[in-house]
């Protein structure tokens, strides 16, 4: 066998061996979903997943898994972090692209690495000793008569701040790609700098924006330990921002090591994982299809 030959043959193999990996990964969200509904299939001999999904009542001693209360939490807390985290990681990362000087970059950058790089559990330990107090002394008072801290506000703003360094680097990379030409071109025809990174920067970078948001929500609902550090814990339906809230993740993670005992409330808990498993499935196969359509309008 000539060298040619051993060449194409070991870059067959490294390409067959690539696509088989490939395949693996593929096959590995399948398996996932379908050991989540295998072990959640029980609970549907007893209950319809409308009457789980619409009932209010917790009660597994009684057979009664109303997971609204658990959606609502979850729903609430996402949205919270999502609208403090947002704003505020576009406008920094349009500041550190646009604006700052290298000394500044120079020294955020490492520091956005290191909280990203921080376990939640020190997130979950700062909202408790810092936010939580904060709610029930300061902000509550002003807008209720009593909250315990442990609210729906407090795991939106420890979810916000953890998901921030993500969003930041993310968005600074985004922007990043934009070409040097079109910078230039838009200051040389009297763009101020805000005009070029809100008309220019900003429009271009539609897609990728789109696309980190989603990550961040996706990132968002299955976070665990820090938000249920701070959320109160009660399976309720969150009226307001100073309520206490039980978001899905918070629930498998409290209650798994009781449900060994009582089949029916080990299929609720599984049923819990797979309805996050699906919805954050959905959520980013329709970010694809949304970013291919916007990518063929450009």
């Amino acid at each position: 066998m000539n060298i040619n030959s051993k060449r194409l043959l070991k870059e067959k193999t490294m390409g067959g061996a690539m696509f088989f990996i490939t395949i693996l990964s593929l096959l590995l969200v399948v398996v996932m979903g379908v050991g989540l509904y295998m072990k959640s299939s029980p609970i549907f001999n007893e209950l319809s997943l409308l009457d789980i999904l619409t009932a209010r009542e917790w009660r597994p001693a009684k057979s009664q898994f109303g997971f609204f209360p658990f959606v609502m939490g979850t729903v609430w807390v996402t949205l919270i972090a999502i609208i403090i985290a947002f704003p505020i990681s576009l406008f920094t990362a349009l500041y550190l692209t646009e604006y700052a000087k290298s000394v500044v970059r120079k020294y955020v950058y490492p520091a956005l690495d290191i909280l990203a790089a921080l376990p939640s559990v020190i997130y979950g330990v700062w909202g408790t000793l810092v936010v939580v107090p904060w709610i029930s002394k300061k902000l509550g008072p002003v807008f209720v008569d009593y909250t315990s801290g442990y609210t729906v506000l407090a795991a939106g703003i420890v979810l916000g701040i953890m998901i921030l360094p993500l969003l930041v680097s993310l968005f600074v990379e985004i922007f990043s790609t934009v070409p040097m030409a079109m910078r230039e071109v838009s200051l040389a025809l009297g763009s101020t700098r805000w005009q070029l990174s809100t008309k220019v920067i900003m429009k271009k970078s539609l897609p990728g924006i789109f696309a980190t948001i989603v990550l961040a929500v996706s990132r968002a609902l299955g976070e665990t330990i820090a938000v249920l550090m701070v959320c109160g814990n009660v399976p309720q339906i969150p009226h307001s921002i100073f309520d206490a809230c039980y978001p899905i993740p918070a629930l498998i993670a409290n209650n798994y090591g009781e449900m060994l005992s009582m089949p029916l409330y080990e299929a609720a808990l599984m049923l819990a994982a797979t309805i996050l498993f699906v919805v954050v499935l959905v959520f980013n196969l329709t970010s694809r299809i949304v970013l291919r359509r916007i990518s063929k309008n450009d």
